[in-house]
């Protein structure tokens, strides 16, 4: 047969009989063939493809992905996904994305210098997620969560439970740990708690809220809550805690950040503070989308409100 009628067949598009179209189609099945959707994409000069940078280690980005899948697909994309991990900075798998010829960027939690995402920008469409940006980078599109609000929630949840004595372990230089910390300072003073407040080093990984928890364990008189920076930070706290005969949450109380799957385990049970991940995936995606296609979108970043979900990890103080 042509290879126009061929191709007729695997597009399903009209002009092959049944018998002829049934002999192509089984025949593809014999050999295993399926056709390049790609290929087939840029031969009209589109890939349709979005590429989206995440955090390999990072849980709340695995739910942010699995989001922007739901959202890409109904819209006719595609995504293509590049991870940073210890040995594969943000700069390569950016260049991977670029590489495969994706039309828009989705950057989850990007770290790179406000230079760096302008270039960037100044390129193809680029959405960055989970990071505020001071000041606004021309042309980036920018979707978050309000942190600071965020922290303030998990104060105010804890001091109406009674809580005096609460903690901050610090997200560092991470996106949205500057905001998480305001938050958290701006709650307490408003409460009347200033000289409670206690902000320690710690990070984004079990391994920094451990530490913290080890510096927590040791110090006297021990905090009787603890905001931690998110939720594997807040993990790494409970385990530390667990192995040294501290009560969660009866010596104890602890609060994450993100609401990723991790938290939700029926053994972690960790009260936290919840990203609304398909409202933010949906809108990275929606604005990504109306870039490519010229659409009209609001001015400015947009801002996500987060909820807080209480679970099994914070009490009334002793």
């Amino acid at each position: 047969m042509s290879t126009a009628l061929v191709s007729i067949v695997m597009r399903g598009a009209k002009g092959a009989g049944e018998a002829t179209r049934e002999r192509v189609l089984q025949a593809a099945r014999e050999i295993g063939y399926r056709p390049d959707a790609r290929a087939r994409l840029l031969r009209s000069h589109r890939s349709h493809l979005l590429g989206v940078q995440f955090g390999l280690q990072h849980p709340f980005h695995s739910d942010l992905v699995e989001g922007i899948y739901a959202a890409a697909e109904p819209a006719g994309y595609q995504i293509a996904l590049s991870a940073v991990a210890a040995g594969r900075g943000e700069q390569r798998a950016v260049e991977t994305l670029l590489d495969d010829r994706c039309e828009a960027l989705i950057l989850l939690g990007p770290q790179a210098p406000a230079a760096r995402l302008a270039e960037l920008a100044g390129q193809l469409p680029v959405v960055s997620v989970a990071r505020r940006l001071r000041p606004s980078v021309p042309g980036l599109e920018v979707v978050r969560t309000a942190d600071d609000e965020g922290a303030r929630q998990a104060v105010d949840h804890l001091v109406a439970l009674g809580h005096h004595d609460i903690a901050h372990i610090d997200g560092g230089r991470a996106p949205g740990a500057a905001d998480r910390r305001r938050g958290y300072r701006t709650a307490m003073n408003r409460h009347g708690l200033g000289e409670y407040i206690r902000v320690l080093p710690g990070g984004l990984t079990e391994e920094e809220g451990a530490e913290a928890a080890r510096t927590l364990s040791a110090t006297r008189p021990r905090p009787t809550a603890v905001l931690a920076f998110n939720d594997r930070c807040a993990t790494g706290v409970l385990d530390l805690f667990l192995r040294s005969g501290v009560a969660v949450p009866g010596d104890i109380s602890v609060v994450g950040f993100d609401d990723s799957h991790l938290a939700r385990l029926a053994h972690i049970d960790l009260t936290t503070v919840g990203q609304d991940i398909a409202r933010l995936a949906g809108l990275a995606v929606g604005r990504a989308v109306a870039r490519l296609e010229g659409a009209e979108i609001p001015a400015g970043e947009q801002v996500i409100t987060p909820r807080l979900v209480v679970r099994g990890t914070s009490a009334p103080p002793r």
